[in-house]
């Protein structure tokens, strides 16, 4: 079993930064794809970030990249996403999701966390 826990969210305004964190567990984490997916209110969840077990590859969607960045730090467990320039089109509940199957690229994520959420004012 795997268990997800966001964290690093908040209330800011359109133009600042935040650094989401995802903690996990389990002994294999670093074998594992991990994603991030935003759900903004009255909308389903979409996807924005992935990235590879060992961290070396990553790929975004369209509309945040150079915005946001995703890494790891297995050592620690821990997936990142870095969101810069923040709009208030952001705001969302940021939910992060793991492949425990380390299936990079094939968005076939089997676990997830309960999401932090972001509130971005204009």
């Amino acid at each position: 079993q795997v268990q997800l826990v966001e964290s690093g969210g908040g209330l800011v305004q359109a133009g600042s930064s935040l650094r989401l964190s995802c903690a996990a567990s389990g002994r294999t984490f670093s074998s594992y794809a991990m994603g991030w997916f935003p759900q903004a209110p009255g909308k389903e969840r979409e996807f924005v970030a992935a990235i590879r077990w060992s961290g070396d590859d990553t790929y975004y969607a369209d509309s945040v990249k150079g915005r946001f960045t995703i890494s790891r730090d297995n050592a620690k467990n821990t997936v990142y996403l870095q969101v810069n320039s923040l709009k208030p089109e952001d705001t969302a509940v940021y939910y992060c999701a793991a492949d425990s199957q380390g299936r990079y690229g094939l968005g076939l994520y089997d676990y997830w966390g309960q999401g932090t959420q972001v509130t971005v004012s204009s």
